[in-house]
């Protein structure tokens, strides 16, 4: 547990890129400098969550000396790897996100997050009993849970952004299937969806399922089961053709998706127009 305004930032070149092998929870504010999580740098300064996973890299600009206020939580993997958590924390979406999305706190949820952080603190720097790992690991997870949470009013009370980020999806997916891409590219994945939107393919797949109920790869599928029924009805190329233009290898994969979204082969669906 590091409280920010009593440690000495270390001064590093821009070049400098670190990789940490810890999870870290950081809750920053007046951060002058700027810090950089894989190749995106923080949303704003003041009032920041980010959390990161072991592995990722980290870089900083030292370009403002003013002293940055408030906690960083470092714990290594072998800490929770014994308790439920330890499996736990890898369906927490958020640890590999971009920086850019990191969790935007009110006050009052700041508060909260930071008397956590102090409860943390001051177990670790009791005197060390059987139970000590136990409590600071409950703290953890209750840290973690409350972060689950407010990331996920975070996608409802900055909706207008989700909203235009799922018209980039749709817009992207309409493109890359009427400009043929598929032919040469194969099916439209996930990562390339968040890469051309300059988002994490974890940070996607929460906003599209909480702003519409289904993930990425559900809205890729639903775009090219549309476009499928487009091509069944207004042209005569067959089906393994079909299949062939929309990315698929096998037409029989082709086949299978498209009865499990519509209940009808590609043949009982053209059928159905005839």
């Amino acid at each position: 547990m590091i409280k920010l305004e009593d440690a000495t930032a270390p001064i590093f070149d821009a070049s400098t890129v670190l990789i940490l092998d810890f999870y870290t929870v950081s809750m920053k504010r007046n951060l002058g400098n700027k810090m950089k999580y894989g190749q995106h740098y923080y949303d704003f300064d003041e009032g920041v969550l980010a959390l990161m996973s072991p592995g990722q890299t980290v870089s900083a600009d030292n370009t403002d000396n003013e002293q940055a206020t408030g906690w960083w939580l470092v714990f290594h993997p072998d800490f929770i790897r014994n308790y439920p958590l330890g499996k736990d924390i890898k369906n927490y979406g958020y640890f590999s996100y971009a920086v850019n999305e990191a969790l935007h706190l009110s006050e009052e949820e700041e508060q909260m997050m930071e008397g956590i952080m102090q409860n943390i603190q001051r177990e670790y720097q009791s005197s060390i009993d059987h139970y000590s790992q136990d409590v600071m690991v409950s703290h953890l997870g209750l840290l973690l849970n409350y972060s689950n949470r407010f990331y996920n009013r975070q996608f409802i009370t900055r909706k207008k952004a989700s909203n235009d980020l799922l018209i980039k999806v749709e817009d992207l997916l309409e493109d890359y299937f009427n400009s043929n891409k598929s032919l040469g590219a194969g099916l439209p994945s996930v990562q390339y969806i968040s890469d051309h939107l300059n988002v994490s393919s974890n940070y996607l797949s929460d906003m599209l399922r909480n702003l519409t109920g289904q993930t990425t790869q559900q809205h890729i599928h639903n775009k090219l089961i549309e476009k499928a029924k487009e091509l069944l009805v207004t042209t005569e190329l067959t089906v393994g053709e079909i299949a062939y233009e929309l990315g698929f290898v096998q037409p029989q994969s082709f086949n299978k998706l498209f009865k499990s979204k519509t209940n009808l082969s590609p043949l009982q669906y053209r059928k159905s127009f005839n």
